[in-house]
């Protein structure tokens, strides 16, 4: 179907790698936590921006310039590994109201937007998984409509299963609210995973 190789595959395996926890599910899920559905979307939307930019950086041969760069990849690595542990410093030391924020301390959804997209951009996995992933799936006589058509089904399947998450985020907060230090934690919890992928980023960089 619309030329793609192994079509059922290919979609079953951007389904899994949905479902593999990241520092972009991290985000979604802090931003709807923190100030709702509507941020939580705006997150989405962020990591989506950020993952098309990379899968047609991956198009355009950008892997083959790092390749031939490896210092050039070596300091994205270093630089997203700084960023997600800053990112998640952030949170561990945030103060947190138990009874909620109030209307004046949430943040926008367009702050959530550039959140979303600064920790997708920040990890180059990202964009060697679309590296290693496209070809797999790819007829020899594949033409650019065959990659545009894959590009949309990431896009959707991501957007679908995102929201989802969105949703059932937003309800276990509002169920999470009674309960009075269970924004802290979760927020806390929040940052000490983003700087343990930080950690990890930087350790595979060694």
């Amino acid at each position: 179907m619309f030329d793609i190789q192994n079509y059922p595959s290919f979609v079953l395996a951007v389904l899994v790698f949905q479902l593999i926890p990241g520092a972009g599910t991290i985000a979604i899920l802090n931003a709807t936590a923190r100030d709702g559905s509507a941020a939580g979307m705006a997150a989405v939307a962020g990591t989506l921006a950020g993952d098309f930019v990379f899968m047609v950086a991956a198009v355009a041969g950008l892997a083959a310039v790092m390749q031939a760069n490896p210092l050039l990849f070596e300091a994205l690595q270093w630089f997203g590994a700084a960023y997600l542990c800053w990112l998640g410093l952030q949170l561990v030391r945030q103060r947190v109201d138990p009874a909620g924020p109030e209307p004046s301390a949430r943040r926008s959804p367009w702050a959530h937007f550039r959140q979303g997209f600064a920790v997708s951009l920040t990890n180059p996995k990202v964009m060697l998984f679309f590296v290693s992933f496209f070809p797999l799936f790819l007829r020899p006589t594949a033409s650019a409509a065959t990659l545009a058509a894959m590009m949309l089904h990431v896009t959707l399947l991501s957007l679908a299963y995102q929201a989802m998450l969105v949703l059932a985020g937003n309800a276990a907060a509002r169920r999470l609210a009674s309960i009075p230090s269970a924004r802290r934690i979760a927020t806390r919890l929040g940052g000490v995973a983003l700087i343990g992928l930080g950690i990890k980023l930087a350790a595979d960089n060694r």
